[in-house]
């Protein structure tokens, strides 16, 4: 008992002094002192005042994600949030910094344990998410679940923390971070992507710079009132008792492009394409694959590598733009009961922070001037005469 004892005193010792060092004062009594309640903040904002407002912000609100559900799968289940939406957010500056007494600054991994599967995050590292079906869910697993792995985005490879572009006090304030690209990067007019200045003016750097980016097309949410029937659909679980997920289609290939809220040009992806089954209900002759809602949302895919897509990436391909046309039409998304002409048309379809690029604006930018030309061949035999050593990473 008292060599238990020992070792019990030693480890609080180690640890309240690691703690000290990064304090730089007393820490139990610091801390603890203040009262014996263990909510969010208790202890952290006399020394921080201010931070918790970051239980105000996004983050622990999570005020966007409950407007959505309450205008897609609300309508058919009010119990929906509560039923699958409630396992990521932030009620504790302990969620952030770490367990147990030694406090912390997060690392990447700290901020993937959220921001991980279909959300902006694990993209960073290099893992994008696999299709739900149990016979996918192999390989590594982080954060209790399994993924694709692709490239890592350069600065995460540079070993860069999420915390270099998205500090304490942005998220306080409200905002999405603290620096943008051109903070650290110079634009050389060298780049011949670059030399073009409606590429400066109207698009995003990460339009072009992002290597790839998690698309899901068609969020099915299947409704089990008769668990028993579960077992029949060979899905990964979710935190729901009541529900199963999967998806349609995944791609993780080059986002389409539309407008954001600044007016530029960005990727988009589907915010979600949604669609409901009640299962018992389809068993009895009921509706299927009930659309609720297909919105997208522009945003950054965390992929950034070196160099750029092809020219003809985005001057020449209409469907990244959702102006699919039918003779290039792959998927009959109407045959599959799925109400949607194509999930890259436009058409019943809408951007929830931006808006889709107009098809007369498309067929603008298409036009083959000669400039066009003139840059593409530029484009090309710089391609060409490229040695070994620059096409190395």
């Amino acid at each position: 008992m008292r060599f238990l004892m020992l070792v019990i005193v030693s480890f609080f010792l180690t640890n309240n002094s690691l703690a000290t060092q990064l304090h730089g004062g007393p820490v139990c009594s610091s801390c603890h002192g203040q009262t014996t309640a263990r909510d969010q903040v208790t202890g952290c904002v006399v020394c921080h005042p201010g931070k918790e407002l970051i239980f105000e912000r996004a983050m622990s609100r999570r005020s966007g994600e409950k407007s959505f559900v309450e205008r897609s799968y609300a309508r058919v289940d009010s119990g929906f949030w509560d039923k699958n939406c409630t396992s990521c957010h932030l009620k504790s500056c302990r969620d952030c910094h770490g367990t147990g007494p030694v406090i912390s600054k997060p690392n990447v991994a700290a901020c993937q344990k959220c921001h991980k599967g279909y959300y902006t995050g694990g993209d960073y590292s290099g893992r994008a998410p696999r299709e739900n079906n149990m016979r996918y869910q192999r390989g590594i697993a982080v954060e209790g679940e399994t993924f694709l792995k692709m490239l890592p985005d350069v600065h995460y490879t540079a070993g860069m923390i999420c915390s270099a572009c998205h500090s304490m006090q942005s998220l306080v304030e409200g905002k999405k971070s603290s620096h943008v690209c051109r903070n650290c990067h110079r634009i050389s007019s060298n780049v011949i992507e670059h030399s073009i200045p409606a590429h400066l003016e109207k698009l995003e750097c990460y339009a072009c710079h992002s290597a790839w980016g998690a698309q899901e097309y068609g969020t099915f949410f299947l409704r089990f009132r008769d668990l028993r029937m579960k077992v029949d659909f060979d899905l990964k679980p979710t935190s729901s008792t009541e529900y199963l997920r999967s998806a349609y289609l995944r791609k993780q290939d080059a986002p389409p492009l539309g407008i954001n809220a600044r007016g530029r040009v960005s990727p988009i992806r589907p915010l979600f394409i949604s669609y409901y089954t009640d299962i018992a209900a389809a068993r009895d002759n009921g509706p299927e694959n009930s659309l609720l809602a297909a919105e997208w949302r522009a945003w950054f895919p965390h992929t950034i590598q070196r160099g750029s897509v092809t020219c003809e990436g985005c001057h020449d391909n209409p469907a990244r733009f959702l102006l699919e046309p039918e003779s290039r039409r792959i998927y009959n998304l109407q045959k599959d009961g799925m109400t949607l002409d194509s999930f890259w048309r436009q058409k019943g379809q809408r951007v929830v922070n931006g808006s889709f690029m107009s098809a007369s604006r498309y067929q603008q930018i298409s036009n083959k001037s000669p400039a066009y030309t003139k840059a593409y061949v530029k484009k090309w035999k710089k391609l060409l005469n490229r040695d070994d050593h620059s096409l190395r990473p």
